[in-house]
């Protein structure tokens, strides 16, 4: 089983890049963490950037694993625990299905990604840059992770 994580973005700042890449290098080798970056929609200036949210979904659902569960973040999503996370994944694995969080950007995501979604998640209330969530979201995958297998990272 793999953890896909499907964020549009690239030529990201080399905190998040650093920040992702250490909890992803974290991840046991039975469970990895897999990023695909997706390269955002042209922006057009006076639009509400539905032309760029539509151009990204079709990246998204091209990148999209076959066979995995879309988990799509959202602010109007599921607000979890991590331990509820982790009972998602241990649910999945138990299933044999890969998750695939997906992650909008500048301009959020398109209906049509959402209508595809397995659940929606909320990864906080507060607005966050996409960028930021894409760091956030590993840590939490990981401390989930390490909820599931008994590692000490998760003190209650």
């Amino acid at each position: 089983m793999k953890l896909h994580l499907i964020a549009v973005g690239h030529k990201m700042p080399g905190w998040i890049t650093a920040g992702y890449d250490d909890y992803a290098r974290r991840m046991p080798p039975d469970l990895p963490l897999v990023l695909a970056e997706i390269r955002p929609g042209h922006r057009v200036a006076g639009e509400d950037g539905a032309r760029a949210r539509q151009v990204e979904a079709e990246r998204i659902l091209a990148a999209l694993p076959a066979g995995c569960v879309p988990v799509v973040l959202d602010e109007r999503g599921t607000q979890v625990t991590t331990r509820e996370l982790a009972a998602w994944l241990s649910g999945w694995m138990a299933e044999g299905v890969s998750p695939a969080f997906v992650i909008g950007g500048a301009d959020g995501l398109d209906d049509g990604v959402k209508a595809r979604a397995g659940r929606l998640m909320g990864l906080s209330k507060l607005t966050l840059p996409h960028a930021l969530a894409r760091v956030m979201l590993a840590e939490q995958l990981y401390r989930a992770v390490c909820i599931i297998k008994g590692h000490p990272y998760h003190r209650d």
